[in-house]
């Protein structure tokens, strides 16, 4: 059976990585320590899974992001390196206890929990993170834990029925009390439909908003990608609409292709555009706002 040729592979990059996206490893040894806790024990990071520029610097600083629901996602976005397929992994029963574990011998103070789309659970995925926050906090309840969650779709051809299962899936999550709600919008409404495959800027919307009337307590927050071949207009105007259902914090980083097989870099944002468009979030009332070329979701998420 041949091998799958995405339609990305002819494309050449339209440009070279610029000098301010060539950040060294970091911290080599946190890196190869947290490697081996993770392989040992079966379990998935975003941090490696993306590899993500940052991750050295986060493990030295006590923060790392855990990939619940094994490492295969049912959706299918341009821009993910996650492996993708319909069939994903069963289950590890022991997932939330290994994960707890890792926790605690890493000595992390801030946890940031998120997970493949799991389309094909019941419940989407929506008690892996219940499981894995309960089974932290029995180690130690002073561990602050993020969730960065999926849209918890629920697929029902009836509107109205698929929002209300998607609330109940949220409420779930939300009754766990975690200190931060991330739902990514990733990029700009026009862009959607080619960068997130199964989901829409509307639903992830009206996720965050849900969010904000379910638990207000509990501050909302949401990342975009930049050099997908948005402007800056539209950039500004995603930022007014998360706003708009009261987003409280907000990170913007540039989108870096993982292979030939994702969507191309449309273009470089120098870092003084982003520095740019932080301040107009700041403006715009953001409480928090993170935003330079590698700033990822989880960066600096300890606030």
């Amino acid at each position: 059976m041949g091998q799958k040729i995405s339609r990305y592979s002819s494309i050449p990059p339209r440009e070279r990585l610029p000098e301010w996206l060539r950040r060294p490893v970091g911290n080599v040894s946190a890196i190869e320590h947290v490697q081996t806790l993770v392989k040992s024990n079966a379990l998935h990071t975003i941090c490696e899974e993306g590899r993500c520029p940052n991750r050295g610097e986060c493990y030295a600083a006590g923060t790392a992001t855990f990939l619940l629901g094994g490492s295969i996602c049912t959706r299918s976005c341009a821009f993910c390196q996650v492996d993708k397929g319909q069939a994903p992994e069963l289950l590890n029963p022991m997932e939330a206890e290994r994960v707890a574990d890792a926790v605690i011998t890493m000595g992390l103070r801030y946890v940031v929990l998120t997970a493949v789309a799991r389309d094909d659970l019941e419940d989407h995925g929506a008690s892996l993170f219940t499981r894995a926050i309960e089974a932290i906090r029995r180690r130690n309840p002073l561990i602050a834990i993020e969730v960065l969650t999926p849209d918890f779709w629920g697929g029902q051809p009836d509107q109205r029925e698929a929002i209300q299962v998607q609330r109940q899936r949220l409420q779930t999550v939300l009754d766990a009390s975690p200190v931060c709600f991330n739902h990514n919008l990733e990029t700009v409404e026009r862009l959607q439909g080619e960068v997130r495959r199964g989901a829409t800027y509307a639903r992830s919307l009206g996720l965050l908003a849900a969010a904000r009337e379910l638990a207000p307590e509990i501050p909302t927050k949401s990342g975009l990608m930049l050099g997908l071949g948005e402007t800056q207009e539209e950039v500004i105007q995603t930022m007014e609409h998360l706003r708009a259902v009261d987003c409280q914090r907000l990170t913007i980083g540039q989108y870096m292709r993982p292979s030939l097989a994702h969507i191309p870099v449309a273009r470089y944002w120098h870092p003084d555009a982003f520095a740019e468009l932080g301040q107009i979030a700041t403006e715009l009332g953001f409480s928090v706002v993170r935003s330079a070329p590698l700033v990822r979701s989880s960066y600096h998420a300890a606030v």
